[in-house]
């Protein structure tokens, strides 16, 4: 009986140990998760970040009733919904942030895959959907008194946009959206004339039949004031005022897809040495699935593992052309997303398969940061692991605090919460990059001016005052980021800039500074309405301040 016990006791012992050893291999990889809350009613499909640190997110509507209730026993009537025509519950809610609550929200008409952008003045605008809102625009101001909520403008499109991507143009008035299932072509909105749709052809180009893999596609604003516009495995730069292609990209090497339904991700990565003539600019698509992927999947159910490369290209050089590097892990319905730093973080998807409903195997737990600063074959570094699989339709965003916001997951046409492989997952995380961790809090910036909400002007001299309680290697960075509408593992609109670093300051032997940077020159380099402003020191980022840029 003693050696039983002694052998239990050593038993237990070791597992103990493991279990340590586990946890600290695990805290090594560096980055930490929180459930922020158990169950937000719908599965985020679209998010967006709105300048009073409240995020918009929604799904669709005739998923079938969701798990939060519309507000004061409110209900959806809508004859054309073939799934819901009467329903109470909500498909849209607004996160507060600081609070840590939810709210619902009213959507009348289908938004299902589809996209947006914020206007200068912080009001989303977002487009599109499936059937009874293909043709829809909705609008969705930002308040503080809860009372704020969905508008819908009929007709507001000219052509039906589903799976379609959008960017705000410079003169702020105005959003292109492009392409989308069956679209070649791309329109404004508000709608303009003469005329309001134009053709792409680019986009016919590109479509794989019987796969598409172009929806979705990946598009940014050059510094030159034209429109870099990628799909399927390869990109142009559009001027689209007079609808021309001033430049034809290389396809990327291997020629495989990277866009919907083999979906990868890409940002543009961040914009630097704004003073110059000519300023660089650099695209990074990562991931995305083999070519056939899809019907490999939907026909015979065979998995084919995703692509495990990025690929990178500076779009302004003569004679541009692709690097190819390694990721850690393949990844296919992955995001993407930019740090105050300058890091990209590469976050949820599948190792195999490829988007569409149950198409997806293999959930990546573990994300990336890839660091563009550093040389080839030293850029990534694999961060700790979810314990909740984030597949088809999940969704991430920056916050002003410094974490990432993560929600969606749901591979299925409808709610869907047993007997599947992968849940609909209501849950809402956030992950705090390694820069959050307490062993760098001397190190972090507090920024005292600009005070939130503050408005900056195009081409002037900005004053930043910040303290920091440990050292300061100066000059320090500053970034701004402009917030992006997130679905379908891509950021529309998401852009940051470093500005250029003007004097720098120490206030005598305080723990005060004060840096002056200007502010870009252009509403090309970027886009009029609201950032959030950030202070780095030694790599590790400030929490963020709103500024207007105008």
């Amino acid at each position: 009986m003693a050696a039983r016990a002694t052998f239990i006791i050593y038993a237990l012992f070791l597992a103990s140990l493991q279990l340590l050893l586990t946890r600290h291999l695990s805290s090594a990889a560096g980055g930490s998760w929180n459930v922020l809350l158990p169950n937000v009613g719908i599965s985020a499909m679209h998010m967006q970040l709105l300048r009073n640190d409240r995020v918009v997110m929604f799904d669709r509507t005739n998923f079938g009733p969701s798990n939060i209730s519309l507000p004061n026993g409110n209900c959806r009537d809508n004859p054309n919904d073939a799934v819901s025509r009467m329903d109470c519950t909500a498909h849209s809610i607004e996160y507060d942030v600081a609070m840590n609550t939810v709210r619902p929200l009213t959507v009348q008409s289908n938004t299902w895959c589809s996209s947006g952008s914020v206007r200068p003045d912080g009001v989303l605008v977002q487009t599109g959907g499936d059937r009874d809102g293909a043709l829809k625009a909705r609008t969705f101001s930002p308040c503080n008194n809860d009372q704020c909520d969905w508008v819908e403008i009929d007709n507001g499109l000219s052509k039906r946009r589903w799976y379609s991507s959008n960017h705000l143009l410079p003169d702020g008035k105005q959003q292109i959206v492009i392409g989308g299932q069956g679209q070649f072509n791309y329109e404004f909105f508000p709608k303009t004339t003469n005329p309001n749709v134009v053709a792409l052809p680019f986009l016919a180009e590109t479509n794989d039949r019987g796969q598409e893999n172009n929806l979705y596609p990946y598009v940014f604003m050059n510094t030159d004031g034209n429109l870099f516009i990628f799909a399927n495995n390869r990109a142009i730069l559009l001027d689209y005022v007079k609808n021309t292609v001033v430049k034809t990209f290389p396809a990327i090497p291997g020629g495989d897809p990277r866009s919907y339904p083999s979906t990868g991700s890409a940002v543009l990565l961040p914009l630097k040495n704004l003073e110059v003539a000519k300023i660089e600019a650099e695209v990074l698509v990562c991931g995305g699935a083999p070519k056939g992927s899809y019907n490999l999947a939907f026909r015979r159910k065979t998995f084919v593992k995703a692509l495990d490369t990025c690929a990178r290209i500076k779009i302004n050089d003569a004679d541009p052309q692709w690097t190819v590097e390694t990721m850690p892990h393949a990844r296919v319905m992955g995001d993407m997303t930019l740090l105050p730093n300058g890091d990209v973080l590469i976050i949820n998807g599948g190792a195999s398969g490829s988007a569409a409903w149950e198409l997806g195997r293999e959930p990546v737990l573990a994300p990336d940061v890839y660091h563009p600063e550093n040389p080839v074959n030293t850029r990534f570094e694999t961060m700790n692991p979810s314990t909740i699989p984030r597949m088809y339709h999940s969704a991430a965003v920056l916050l002003r605090d410094g974490r990432v916001l993560v929600g969606g997951s749901n591979p299925h046409a409808f709610y869907e919460f047993t007997g599947v492989l992968f849940p609909t997952e209501l849950r809402l995380e956030a992950f705090s990059p390694v820069y959050l961790e307490q062993q760098f809090a001397n190190l972090r910036p507090r920024i005292q001016s600009p005070k939130s909400q503050s408005r900056i002007k195009y081409g002037m001299n900005l004053k930043v005052k910040f303290s920091v309680i440990g050292e300061v290697t100066g000059p320090v960075k500053v970034t701004m980021v402009f917030p992006s509408f997130t679905t379908h593992s891509f950021s529309m609109n998401q852009r940051l800039l470093v500005l250029d670093n003007v004097k720098f300051t120490r206030k005598g032997r305080s723990t005060t500074y004060e840096v002056q940077v200007r502010t870009p020159k252009s509403a090309i380099i970027a886009q009029p309405g609201y950032y959030m402003m950030f202070v780095v020191n030694q790599n590790i980022p400030s929490e963020g301040v709103w500024v207007r840029l105008q």
